[in-house]
């Protein structure tokens, strides 16, 4: 079986980080900007920035309803931070105009666990991911406030949610692109291979 292509949204965020990581989880990684490059790929990750610019800039370049329809569609998508209040139903606190993709039965808090003075690293385990806690980078990081009966917790910090997996849909308020621990993104890989 060849290798899947695996898209990142490159629209703002951390884009370079992401391609590296699922470089080195062995698939085909790469940027998507435009509704055909969107058509050409077997998941998507939608990576950690601003997510009120990201929802902006997807109206912007033609990509918000496409993506919507792909990812309501049966796409495997995964979402860090900014990418995990895109993939999720309901904003607890939106910025005026801020839409999501939309997929994952959550709701989301926007900078729940403060400014950027106040990020933090954290060893969390994460169910579904062998060897250990991966190493949470939390960047005026999301939460999740609650979860549909669809989906499913993976991981908590201080009793809140912050990764969730709901079908071929992966979400984490952290960013494990920064960490070179790749076991996330190999998670999404596999997630990938099952749907094809």
């Amino acid at each position: 079986m060849s290798a899947p292509r695996i898209g990142v949204l490159a629209l703002q965020g951390d884009v370079r980080e992401h391609l590296a990581a699922l470089t080195e989880a062995g698939v085909e990684a790469t940027s998507v900007r435009r509704p055909e490059e969107l058509e050409a790929v077997d998941g998507l990750v939608i990576p950690g920035g601003e997510s009120t610019t990201m929802s902006k800039l997807a109206h912007i370049f033609g990509l918000m309803e496409p993506l919507r329809e792909r990812v309501h569609g049966g796409l495997s998508a995964y979402g860090s931070c900014a990418g995990m209040i895109m993939l999720a139903d309901k904003i607890l606190d939106p910025r005026s105009g801020q839409e999501t993709i939309g997929g994952i039965d959550m709701i989301v808090r926007r900078n729940a666990f403060g400014r950027q003075n106040e990020s933090f690293e954290a060893a969390i385990d994460v169910d579904g991911i062998d060897g250990g806690p991966v190493e949470g980078v939390f960047i005026r990081a999301p939460w999740v406030e609650s979860v549909g009966a669809s989906a499913q917790v993976l991981a908590t910090v201080d009793g809140h949610p912050v990764a969730v997996r709901q079908g071929n849909l992966l979400a984490t308020s952290f960013h494990p692109e920064l960490t070179g621990d790749h076991r996330v993104h190999e998670l999404f890989v596999a997630m990938v291979r099952d749907a094809q």
